[in-house]
């Protein structure tokens, strides 16, 4: 049996994209100044002013410059699938749809955002852009980003990640970027940190402060972030305009929706266009489902609170759903979704009850990435994975259940630079972890006081 694909032609590719900032509910609480923890317009100076535009703007679509549409073109739009396979698999009455970002250049969807951050830059003669990365699939597409668009690139990549994901460090520099694992010697933070634990494995929270760092000290310089920003959400959304055309032509609006969750980037860009729909009633019933690992809990276990972005309190405070930004998460393999915050976004929409949240263990994970591999052959990133595990339970429910419902899985990029976690998981090395209560409480007793 054959997966069926259901592709656009490039016109009809979407050439805006959708701000749900312009249908929330209720609107999202404003963005603190880390040092006077005031409300503030503009974060501090470190991204173009059309992004500091688009990060706070109330305008339902915001066009795509032509640039940045003639690079999506490249890879964009990306295919849909029915996974006629892995339902047999499953002897399931469920029907599976995968929106796969994995064709893109990078192998992932980050580059939707790390394009138009390029282009934004480069247009207002900005020379070189510092970013953080995890896994390495954020630093890959800002790699990609700048050399379409002849910016210099520094990363700054989670020290455990650095030497997990040797061929991303590879291919970032391939394309012209300089990567350093972090916490780095190239920082007065990295410095510190590396003072106080020589051997600490490093984390987002830590990376991302590396990076606003290094831009607030060159003045050529702006910082790029991966995921959590509003605008970053914004850029996404692209995957959820091209699923909607997809699914009108399979013929089916799903119940179900899944996606991974790490600072929430990619999936938000798939549901957020859907949730519309939740949020006007006119699909009241959908179900969206944010999966996270167990090692990173920030929704099912992390609190809603003002909170930094990253460890050292340079970035801007924000409204979400956090394990505190002293959070030093274990070295699980899915190294995009160790971060201590969620989205102010999906935090929102998840305190609203508009989405729910689940919490996953690595093994069971990659149980389902290999399952999925093994019936649809693509080989998953760990990081969707997470969803694929959900994809299953829900698929498997249906089957308990006798029904028959349609479920659209987020898969955000391939697994192809990520065999050495896949050795482990094969070789029976691979562990779970639960990251512990009373680290939570540690971490999260070093949450800003910010006055209501």
């Amino acid at each position: 049996m054959e997966r069926t694909k259901f592709i656009l032609d490039e016109n009809e590719m979407p050439t805006s994209w959708y701000n749900i900032a312009a249908d929330l509910p209720e609107p999202l609480p404003p963005e603190r100044h880390p040092a006077t923890k005031e409300p503030t317009r503009l974060p501090p100076p470190l991204f173009a002013e059309a992004i500091n535009d688009q990060e706070f703007s109330t305008q339902r679509y915001i066009d795509i410059p032509e640039e940045v549409l003639s690079v999506y073109r490249l890879w964009r739009p990306t295919p849909l699938y029915r996974a006629h396979r892995l339902e047999k698999a499953l002897d399931t009455p469920a029907r599976i749809f995968y929106k796969y970002e994995g064709t893109s250049p990078a192998g992932s969807h980050k580059p939707n955002t790390a394009v138009a951050q390029a282009y934004y830059n480069k247009k207002e003669g900005i020379k070189r852009l510092s970013t953080e990365t995890g896994a390495g699939q954020w630093g890959s597409a800002l790699a990609l980003g700048c050399m379409l668009f002849g910016l210099e690139c520094k990363v700054y990549m989670v020290k455990v990640s650095y030497y997990q994901k040797p061929y991303r460090r590879i291919m970032m520099e391939t394309w012209g970027a300089k990567v350093v694992p972090s916490p780095s010697m190239d920082t007065e933070v990295g410095r510190r940190i590396l003072k106080e634990n020589p051997d600490s494995p490093g984390s987002l929270g830590i990376a991302i402060s590396e990076a606003i760092e290094d831009a607030a000290v060159h003045d050529d310089t702006h910082y790029s972030i991966g995921s959590v920003a509003n605008h970053v959400l914004l850029h996404q959304t692209v995957i959820g305009l091209e699923a909607k055309k997809q699914m009108e032509k399979a013929g089916y609006y799903p119940d179900i929706i899944v996606g991974c969750i790490g600072g929430g980037s990619n999936f938000a860009g798939m549901f957020l266009p859907f949730v519309k729909d939740k949020i006007e009633k006119r699909k009241p019933g959908l179900r969206i489902i944010c999966a996270e690992p167990q090692a990173a809990p920030s929704l099912t276990k992390g609190v809603h609170a003002w909170d930094y972005g990253d460890e050292a309190g340079l970035a801007p405070i924000l409204k979400m759903y956090t394990l505190g930004h002293t959070f030093m998460p274990p070295p699980v393999h899915a190294g995009g979704l160790r971060y201590h915050g969620m989205a102010p976004i999906i935090s929102h929409l998840y305190k609203l009850g508009f989405v729910e949240a689940r919490a996953e263990y690595q093994i069971p994970v990659f149980e389902a990435g290999i399952k999925f591999a093994r019936t649809e052959g693509i080989i998953p990133a760990p990081e969707p994975s997470h969803a694929i595990k959900v994809v299953i339970d829900e698929a498997n429910a249906c089957k308990q259940a006798g029904q028959s419902k349609t479920i659209l899985l987020t898969l955000s990029g391939h697994g192809n630079f990520d065999m050495g976690a896949f050795d482990e998981y094969l070789s029976g090395k691979l562990q779970d972890y639960e990251y512990p209560a009373e680290k939570v409480k540690e971490a999260l007793s070093h949450l800003p006081q910010v006055p209501e």
